[in-house]
């Protein structure tokens, strides 16, 4: 076999039908649309319309409630951890955080860091810094002699809320100078 004779296989590559180009081709005239009506129009998006009727997502209940203040955190067990220090893949001196863990495979998204979990047999002395931490977690990592710091999360509300602060007493100083 030469470069020159590479192709693909027989019906590997198969072309678009091209629609209304004459009735030779099959596909011609009405393009496969069928006749009249607002479904052979172009530029038509009808999808869950129900010509004018309230529509069934409409008419449904809504359930549920997504908290726009929920942290998002990377949730990390202790026994996945020790799999990891015995693979060799988390260094047993340094201190472990969201970038170790990230590093290490263990830790997937967080935007609000990581939360240590209880799950799994762990007998490692390691130093933590992390986010949050399970009860369990603190006990495991304390009775096998490891330390913990715990990063204080400031809420988005409270953040927003100290900022909106901020900004208030600055207008109110900025209409007291005119006033003056």
């Amino acid at each position: 076999m030469k470069l020159n004779e590479l192709r693909d296989n027989d019906g590997a590559r198969k072309s678009r039908m091209r629609v209304g180009r004459g009735i030779g081709s099959g596909k011609g005239k009405t393009g496969g649309r069928g006749q009249k009506g607002q479904k052979s129009r172009e530029g038509v998006s009808i999808a869950g319309f129900e010509g004018g009727q309230m529509p069934l997502h409409m008419r449904l209940p809504k359930r549920g409630f997504n908290n726009i203040f929920a942290k998002d955190f990377a949730e990390v067990n202790l026994g996945a951890i020790q799999k990891a220090l015995d693979a060799g893949t988390i260094d047993a001196t340094a201190t472990v955080d969201h970038a170790v863990l990230k590093a290490a495979g263990l830790a997937r998204g967080g935007k609000d860091g990581v939360r240590l979990l209880g799950k799994g047999g762990f007998s490692a002395k390691l130093a933590f810094v992390v986010s949050g931490v399970s009860a369990g977690a603190r006990a495991a990592v304390e009775a096998a002699g490891g330390s913990l710091e715990v990063l204080v999360v400031v809420p988005a509300a409270e953040k927003a809320a100290a900022k909106k602060g901020v900004k208030y007493k600055e207008r109110q100083a900025h209409k007291a100078s005119f006033k003056a």
